[in-house]
């Protein structure tokens, strides 16, 4: 396998932000007097850009009520960027890999469906001593994952071809990303969701620990 450059998503591959996006969504909830969520619910809530994740969080008599949806999302937004940097981490093993593929040359990026300044302060703030040939989130004017034009977007900054390229992510919409843009699907079991996930969206390759990335690079 020729692989020149990693595109990585971000919540549930590179960062473990789960339980600040849980916290902030039910902070925001809970000043609605709607019902809250556990945790491990924000699993299943996240990978489908921010407006997904507010209709999925509010209670379904509401949800096709655009103001309370808008206000929800506008309040979510908030209250994130007062505590996103609270209990979020990078995974074990991350900063090592990220290491190695530095000492290689091989280049890497970022591609998520969180907001793009959501996106840039999670990247900036956990793994800023890393140069990374793009960080792009969700904005307005690109379709969010598993649209192809963002890591089609990143190829071209990395001037490398997509079968040279290889996605790592954690959920299904990942691995149809990068099957959607020609590159190799590699599925990351420690993030949000579960192997029969990856597997049922078509993942190429399937690593339980970040240092399996280099095996497969390698190979």
């Amino acid at each position: 396998m020729n692989i020149q450059a990693v595109v990585f998503d971000l919540d549930g591959t590179l960062l473990d932000t789960l339980v600040d996006i849980a916290n902030a969504g039910n902070t925001v909830l809970a000043a609605h007097g709607f019902p809250v969520h556990p945790v491990d619910a924000y699993r299943l809530f996240v990978g489908d850009g921010v407006r997904r994740l507010v209709h999925r969080l509010v209670p379904p008599a509401y949800q096709e009520n655009q103001g309370l949806v808008e206000t929800v999302l506008r309040e979510y937004a908030e209250q994130y960027y007062r505590a996103w940097n609270i209990e979020t981490r990078p995974y074990d093993g991350i900063t090592e890999l990220l290491d190695v593929l530095t000492e290689r040359q091989i280049r890497m990026a970022v591609l998520s469906n969180k907001p793009q300044e959501a996106t840039r302060r999670c990247v900036e703030y956990y793994l800023g001593q890393y140069s990374f040939a793009a960080v792009l989130g969700q904005q307005a004017d690109r379709p969010p994952k598993p649209d192809p034009t963002g890591v089609q977007e990143i190829q071209a900054r990395l001037e490398v071809a997509a079968e040279a390229c290889c996605y790592l992510g954690d959920t299904g919409v990942d691995m149809q990303t990068a099957l959607n843009a020609g590159m190799f699907a590699v599925g990351a079991t420690w993030g949000f969701r579960d192997l029969a996930e990856l597997e049922a969206a078509g993942a190429q390759a399937i690593i339980h620990h970040p240092r399996e990335l280099l095996a497969l690079i390698d190979a």
